[in-house]
């Protein structure tokens, strides 16, 4: 007789019966986008609305019609138009932004820092921020709120790796500002769902002032004072900061591109990963039988195997539990994209200007590709499971030539940061809290925040 528990279902939208009237899909998409998707998103393989607001749009799926989308017909797919106004007055021209020569250009810079050999180099660093992070869960007492913590740990991780601990300004503050912009210029307009001017202002893009003048502030300070060692001959670091002022020119990148690059990776490239371990974290807490196998692995590998780097092949039990939380909480739940031209796939006829929508919120849970897809199932992603999953039926880095450069990266901080902190600490959600809810703000994050509680194991 099968006496296991059943899984834990985490809490989500419920796809939607019936389609929202105008009003309320421009409210829905302020407000939380993943609420507004409806049962064909979940079910069908595609969804091809020719006429409505915004012009048509297309609904993606398929994982082979993903795959020409992203990968065999890229070229022909460039930026959605409301995701561009919603990013680039973030990041202007950094690397998720960027488009054409420019693009090329500053993925070619950066490409020598994510190799394998430099990322493994960077996992010793990656555990001693993690270390010296955890001294405070010795003595606090009373909940806190995990999400900010993740948001912290992968700030001093980005920080210690990268940057060399060199970025300008207050660790604290920092952390408080991200959060203003995400729930500022996060948010998509309405204004731009209808098409309206850019010249007509976007009261998100007005309350989002302060926060990006903070960043752009403190971006440009640290390229400053990198900048003024380099020139004076001082001895710097061989880190990232470094490498992006060593291609500083004509032939390589411009001041300008240089700034939105360094706050590309401060403002956004720690964010997905802490969102990310904070929704594992979640997830662990609600399933005790998922989480006595992490406990086991974390503690025995952390006691046995002394380089970090070999933390990622030795702890499979806790990256499938990484990986399951990417895929039922995807930190980046939307990718965009406007076709060029007409284009033809397996008879389907895709109109020059269709807004395109690859959505890693309904696909990793979409009912043609996942068993029971709604459950916290970490077993899907041990490896003798993986080969039962299509390529691209699984998008937590995107895919194609705008795949995520850190994806690796994110990968092998995600393992040792939650060896360091499963190995000590088990953490629990406080009594009185309630269930999180999943929001889309750029990120997926948990509505209030995840408020805990810890014990050392």
């Amino acid at each position: 007789m099968d006496t296991a528990p059943a899984p834990f279902i985490p809490p989500a939208p419920k796809p939607r019966a019936v389609p929202p009237s105008l009003f309320q899909m421009l409210k829905v998409l302020y407000k939380n986008p993943i609420e507004l998707w409806g049962e064909p998103s979940y079910n069908e393989p595609y969804v091809y609305i020719r006429s409505g607001v915004g012009g048509p749009l297309l609904v993606v799926n398929d994982p082979n019609l993903i795959k020409h989308v992203l990968v065999d017909q890229a070229s022909n797919y460039k930026m959605a138009k409301v995701r561009q106004l919603l990013l680039r007055p973030i990041l202007r021209d950094g690397l998720l932004t960027a488009e054409g020569d420019t693009w090329k250009r500053s993925r070619k810079a950066m490409a020598p820092v994510f190799t394998p050999r430099h990322i493994h180099g960077f996992a010793q660093s990656m555990l001693t921020a993690t270390e010296e992070f955890v001294e405070r869960y010795k003595t606090i007492e009373g909940p806190f709120d995990m999400a900010h913590h993740m948001t912290e740990l992968t700030f001093d991780i980005l920080s210690e790796t990268l940057f060399s601990k060199q970025i300008v300004g207050n660790p604290d503050t920092f952390s408080e500002q991200v959060e203003r912009l995400f729930e500022t210029a996060g948010r998509v307009d309405p204004l731009d769902i209808l098409g309206a001017p850019e010249w007509v202002p976007r009261f998100t893009r007005i309350r989002a002032r302060k926060p990006l003048a903070y960043f752009r502030k403190l971006v440009t300070e640290t390229v400053d004072l990198r900048k003024s060692k380099i020139v004076s001959g001082e001895a710097v670091p061989d880190d990232f900061m470094t490498l992006l002022l060593n291609v500083e020119g004509p032939e390589g990148l411009t001041r300008a591109e240089i700034e939105d690059n360094v706050i590309t990776f401060i403002g956004a490239g720690h964010e997905t990963t802490a969102r990310a371990l904070g929704w594992a974290i979640y997830l662990l807490s609600q399933a005790p039988q998922e989480r006595i196998k992490v406990e086991e692995e974390v503690a025995r590998v952390t006691r046995e195997v002394k380089d970090p780097v070999d933390w990622l092949a030795a702890m499979p039990q806790t990256r499938a539990v990484f990986e399951e939380a990417m895929r039922l909480y995807p930190p980046a739940p939307t990718i965009s994209r406007a076709a060029i031209n007409d284009i033809e796939w397996e008879g389907l006829t895709i109109t020059k200007g269709t807004q395109v929508m690859i959505m890693p919120w309904t696909l990793h849970r979409h009912r043609l590709y996942w068993d029971n897809p709604d459950a916290f199932m970490p077993s899907r992603f041990l490896p003798e499971n993986r080969e039962k999953q299509q390529k691209y039926q699984y998008l937590p880095f995107g895919a194609g030539p705008r795949i995520c450069i850190g994806a690796s990266f994110a990968l092998q901080e995600a393992v040792i940061a939650l060896g360091i902190l499963l190995s000590r600490f088990r953490f629990d959600m406080a009594e009185d809290a309630e269930q999180p809810w999943p929001v889309q703000k750029l990120t997926t994050q948990p509505k209030g925040g995840l408020q805990m509680v810890v014990t050392a194991l």
